[in-house]
């Protein structure tokens, strides 16, 4: 019983750290871009609270979350308002499959977890921008429907290669299978089209049409302020870290040391360079780049991978 005890209180303080790195890395990630696209457009981004603008997260956070708060005429109030909050906690969720020594929920089916509440996220969109009873909110909520699950798509298949190889549904497996070879090194081609598909996922530029602002005000979330907005926000920015950490599971190995949080940096910057480099890309244009480029691709290197291992299992 004792033993127990120890590993159940081992294992909430794991969850507890988990909970306190990603809220403090959310807001600090939002002072990073902001200082990034400053410094990309030749300005010096927010520097007035506190030393260097250190303060600004939280001082959003204190004007956000003390808003007024209204109820929208002919919304559906229920949902308007709980959607925000699970929107949250299904990013907050995904941290589960983090590998603490005493986390229980690093589990063998690991993938499979993070693969259904990413599926459930995009119903979070959906219904926010059914909900919010706004021409502008359900034309984002269509667009929501069409981009994040037909790149989810791409992004299944992607991890489905990666299965492939690792034979296994598991975390800890894939970083074993790396320990002489990192994916990104042996399949440059499939970690590009990854990055691109986690474009496309977090809705960042230049695949930002759910959110996008000359045409749509601000899309699904536009009827949203206050702390409602702040979740969303809070909730996208914590889903950036989150693939960023995912693409260190799936394609290296360097989990449990310093580096980890270099590449983690290098991930998140180059996520946020592509909104200060880039312009936004035409709709069509961005479903060929789905069905029409990637799919094939993926579909490809997926027979390539498989001809490979049934050539080895024969030689042997």
């Amino acid at each position: 019983m004792m033993n127990y005890m120890y590993y159940f209180m081992l294992n909430l303080i794991s969850l507890l750290m988990i909970l306190v790195v990603v809220l403090v890395g959310v807001a600090f990630l939002t002072l990073l871009e902001r200082k990034i696209l400053g410094y990309v457009q030749l300005r010096k981004g927010p520097n007035k609270v506190g030393v260097g603008g250190i303060m600004q997260p939280f001082s959003d956070a204190i004007k956000l979350f003390s808003k007024e708060f209204f109820f929208i005429l002919k919304s559906n109030n229920y949902l308007y308002y709980i959607c925000p909050m699970l929107l949250f906690m299904l990013m907050l969720s995904n941290w589960l499959v983090s590998g603490f020594i005493t986390n229980i929920y690093f589990m063998n089916y690991s993938l499979l977890i993070v693969i259904i509440i990413l599926t459930m996220s995009s119903y979070m969109f959906l219904l926010m921008g059914w909900s919010s009873n706004s021409l502008y909110s359900l034309i984002g909520t269509m667009r929501v429907i069409s981009q994040v699950l037909s790149y989810e798509v791409s992004f299944i298949l992607i991890i489905l290669v990666l299965m492939i190889l690792s034979e296994s549904y598991s975390f800890i497996d894939f970083i074993k299978w790396q320990n002489y070879s990192w994916y990104m090194v042996m399949m440059v081609p499939l970690f590009l089209v990854y990055f691109i598909s986690i474009l496309a996922e977090l809705n960042r530029t230049p695949m930002d049409f759910i959110e996008g602002e000359s045409e749509l005000v601000s899309g699904f979330n536009i009827e949203y302020f206050g702390s409602g907005f702040a979740l969303i926000f809070m909730a996208e920015y914590g889903m950036i870290i989150f693939f960023s950490y995912l693409s260190l599971l799936m394609f290296t190995n360097l989990i449990y040391s310093m580096m980890m949080y270099l590449y983690i940096n290098i991930i998140l910057s180059l996520i946020i360079f592509m909104r200060g480099l880039l312009p936004r890309m035409r709709y069509d244009e961005l479903m060929g780049l789905c069905w029409k480029i990637i799919l094939p691709f993926i579909l490809n290197y997926m027979v390539f991978i498989l001809g490979i291992k049934f050539m080895f299992l024969n030689l042997m």
